[in-house]
């Protein structure tokens, strides 16, 4: 059985990558995993589950990370690049390389929310209807078309933790969910339009 091979870039502890790894998909393996945070969590659960690591953290300038980064990556031949908790931004000449082969996982409903603090700011607004998105990266930050979203109902008397770890749930059954797809082939990028099983996927929808 040939198994779609992808590569995890972090810089935490790393939830979202022990989601996948404790997914098992049959259909996927993690060739790799990379920080960029020599300290981050992860990289331990991946080296217990006897994945192979990298650290990429002493570089002058961004050109020179991106194109250290690009190159540990390329020599595991992935054929998706998979950011969980990689808290950095990347070039546009880097996000185009992996253009359609480049997904992250961002803790809000896109287009609400992109960046930082998401739930603080979504208490603050006082929305009733918080969760999670899979999408493709592109150069624009968190802008990218959307894969897979997970909603939570967001409650008076929540705060950001309780928020954070209701939304933190849905990251992990939505995440392995979207790999898999891709590695099934059945995702798929045609310009800004995210296909699945070649009919155009609907914001909001889980498509279950």
């Amino acid at each position: 059985m040939k198994k779609l091979p992808i590569v995890v870039l972090i810089s935490g502890r790393g939830s979202n990558l022990k989601a996948i790894i404790d997914a098992k998909d049959p259909l996927v393996e993690i060739k790799a995993v990379i920080s960029n945070k020599p300290q981050a969590g992860g990289l331990l659960l991946a080296r217990q589950a006897n994945i192979k690591t990298e650290v990429l953290d002493k570089f002058t300038t961004k050109l020179e990370f991106d194109q250290a980064l690009q190159n540990c990556i390329d020599k595991y031949q992935p054929k998706l690049i998979v950011l969980a908790g990689f808290m950095r931004i990347l070039s546009p000449d880097f996000v185009n390389h992996y253009q359609g082969y480049m997904i992250n996982i961002h803790p809000s409903l896109l287009p609400a929310f992109k960046g930082l603090n998401t739930h603080k700011r979504a208490l603050e607004a006082k929305v009733k209807q918080h969760g999670a998105t899979v999408h493709f990266v592109t150069a624009e930050l968190d802008a990218g078309p959307i894969i897979i979203q997970a909603q939570v109902p967001v409650y008076p008397d929540d705060n950001e933790d309780i928020l954070a770890t209701r939304v933190l749930n849905e990251e992990h059954r939505i995440y392995p969910q979207a790999i898999h797809w891709f590695a099934e082939e059945r995702l798929q990028l045609h310009g800004q339009q995210v296909l699945l099983d070649n009919q155009p996927i609907e914001v909001s929808n889980e498509n279950f």
